[in-house]
């Protein structure tokens, strides 16, 4: 089926509702039937190094079904229940894909980002109550069993650790040398039960040794958050899981299609609108190193990748995109059919340069954690509006409202307000398992409050404006400012503090800070970065910019007033990108459609051409003034 425009929602809606479908109601039917119906065919490839010829492993539908089913076997023999949670802290491989999907069907996922520090990797296993963690085993060039191990000792609920051995993916001289590199295994700081997943599988049956009850429950839990404090967790039902794989699997992919993902199975993006919809679709995915983009030589060798697999759908990050763009297309590339882009708004200037480059265009989404994922998609097979996230899903119903949380009206269209969402993913009342995390979520009773602020056109498009929450985006990475601004006030020199995201060509943002000293203080900006850095738990959060205001602009309430910082900062960058053109920013106002919009002033012989392809590259509105 193909997805036009607004007259395929509404089709498919025609067709009944959504509780009426005949879809499978557990993720280990779900999974049964994508490997009675494509048996043969690749479901999940991996290759742990990124050259165009190296060694890769694929695994048939039909040998994706059974390792999961001895996965679930494997958790469920070790106490693993429907309401337990198992902890995966991996990296991209086959072996996840199927501890992933095994964890679902034995008891509840929780997916932690492999790149955090042991004290957060600690502090979400305590948040979600894990009984188990999947992990690496030692493995030369990764650090991840080190940091998992370091975590158990603030972990006391964690009674066994199964580790993935990749060993396997490496071929010749190279799996030779492995005992010899292989780091030594760090002395666990209590007594748990340590156990080699791959070797354990194989002893398991490749039939399920329980019961698989249709009853709709929690099957993941999701951190929003976690680098600093404890983290928000997401509930996702299996309901809300196998609607999102149906989506894709109706409206975007078949069993003809190649989807490479370089992005981690630890975020809802590759694990609900990707491999769901390989599972409802049949398509097949492909994983490129374990680290995904960031893995060594991906970005050089990635348009052979694409001609190696004969990629019909990438997927991607506008950082991604802007990466790949800094490399010439030098492979055969006609396989692909269409980009699929997320977590971050899109420059034009970036869409503009990728769809001349390779002449496929590129399809913007909108998705969150708190909605199991996918809200909205440009149509694939229809017409896009570049900026714009596209058109809400089939069951999806998108509201935009303004005024007070007890009584909010809804906007009028093209008027902003905040995006509220109901759909099969949204679990109304319990979307965090913390339960004072839900307190004012909803609005209405059904419609999940995103924070984000933005407006629904004439013909349904929905566009995301800004957000009313003031988390800073760098490269769909979410960065608290509030932790930014405690590490800065823990300076005996700082009165008051504020963080907020400056535009960013490469990374849509990256933070920038600014602060009020003291009466009599003296600092400089580089002594502060230098005192926060030591405080901060990932490089990615250290202030790009720091700037010492002789007073911050607050509120009549005394909060600082975040939106005239913005305004600081997006002369400042744009004015550098724009050196050279003969163009300034005359001034940054508050457009009632748009949000803050940079106007853009030119004087005499000024190169607008030049000025306007460097803008482009910003994921922020401006005009000629």
């Amino acid at each position: 089926m193909s997805f036009v425009g607004l007259e395929d929602r509404i089709r498919v809606e025609a067709e009944g509702a959504w509780e009426a479908r005949a879809t499978p109601r557990t993720i280990h039917r779900f999974l049964a039937a994508a490997a009675r119906d494509h048996a043969a065919r690749p479901a999940v490839s991996f290759q742990i190094t990124s050259g165009p010829a190296d060694r890769a492993e694929t695994l048939t539908w039909a040998q994706l079904h059974a390792q999961v089913t001895r996965a679930a076997n494997l958790l469920r023999r070790l106490g693993i229940g429907p309401a337990d949670r198992v902890a995966l802290v991996l990296p991209n491989a086959t072996e996840t894909a199927v501890a992933l999907l095994g964890a679902m069907v034995a008891g509840v996922v929780c997916p932690i980002n492999a790149l955090l520090e042991p004290a957060q990797i600690a502090a979400i296993l305590n948040e979600t109550g894990a009984k188990g963690v999947i992990t690496l085993a030692p493995f030369p060039k990764s650090d991840l069993n080190q940091k998992v191990t370091a975590a158990l000792a603030e972990a006391p609920g964690v009674t066994f650790v199964a580790e993935i051995d990749l060993a396997h993916h490496v071929g010749g001289l190279k799996r030779a040398l492995i005992p010899l590199v292989r780091p030594k295994r760090a002395p666990d700081p209590r007594p748990v039960t340590r156990l080699n997943f791959t070797k354990a599988l194989a002893a398991e049956p490749a039939t399920l040794a329980f019961d698989d009850p249709e009853a709709d429950r929690i099957a993941a839990l999701f951190h929003t958050g976690g680098t600093t404090g404890a983290p928000k967790l997401a509930q996702h039902l299996v309901s809300g899981m196998i609607y999102n794989g149906w989506l894709g699997g109706t409206l975007l992919f078949s069993e003809a299609d190649v989807l490479i993902c370089p992005l981690p199975l630890f975020h809802v993006f590759a694990v609900y609108p990707i491999l769901m919809s390989c599972i409802a679709s049949g398509a097949h995915m492909v994983l490129p190193t374990p680290a995904g983009y960031r893995g060594e030589g991906v970005f050089d060798n990635f348009w052979k990748l694409i001609a190696r697999w004969q990629v019909t759908f990438l997927i991607t990050v506008p950082t991604a995109i802007a990466a790949l763009m800094q490399r010439p297309v030098d492979a055969d590339v006609s396989s692909l059919r269409m980009a699929i882009s997320g977590s971050a708004p899109l420059p034009v200037e970036l869409y503009q340069r990728f769809k001349s480059a390779t002449g496929v265009e590129i399809a913007e989404g909108y998705g969150l954690t708190e909605v199991t994922c996918l809200v909205s998609c440009n149509p694939p097979d229809g017409p896009k509006k570049v900026g714009s996230v596209g058109i809400p899903m089939p069951y999806t119903q998108i509201r935009i409202l303004k005024g007070p949380h007890h009584a909010p009206e809804d906007c009028a269209t093209d008027e902003i307000g905040e995006i509220c969402v109901s759909s099969p993913g949204v679990f109304p009342g319990s979307t965090y398992l913390q339960t004072d995390r839900n307190r004012d979520l909803f609005a209405q009773g059904a419609f999940l409050r995103t924070g984000d602020l933005g407006r629904l056109d004439a013909d349904g498009y929905l566009w995301i404006t800004g957000r009313s929450k003031d988390l800073i985006i760098r490269g769909g990475h979410n960065i608290d400012p509030g932790a930014i601004e405690a590490a800065l006030l823990s300076h005996p020199a700082v009165a008051f503090a504020g963080a907020i995201g400056q535009p960013d060509a490469f990374a849509g943002e990256l933070p920038c800070a600014y602060v009020e000293l003291v009466k009599d203080a003296e600092v400089t900006p580089e002594a502060l970065i230098a005192h926060v850095s030591g405080l901060l738990p990932e490089r990615a959060m250290i202030p790009k910019h720091l700037e010492i205001l002789a007073e911050l602009p607050k509120t009549a309430v005394g909060k600082i007033f975040k939106p005239a910082l913005r305004r600081l900062a997006i002369p400042r960058v744009l004015d550098a990108s724009l050196e050279g053109t003969g163009c300034h920013v005359r001034e940054v106002v508050e457009d009632p459609r748009r949000g803050l919009v940079a106007r853009i002033g030119a004087g005499e012989g000024a190169d607008r051409a030049a000025a306007s392809a460097r803008l482009g590259e910003f994921a922020l509105p401006w005009d000629w003034s």
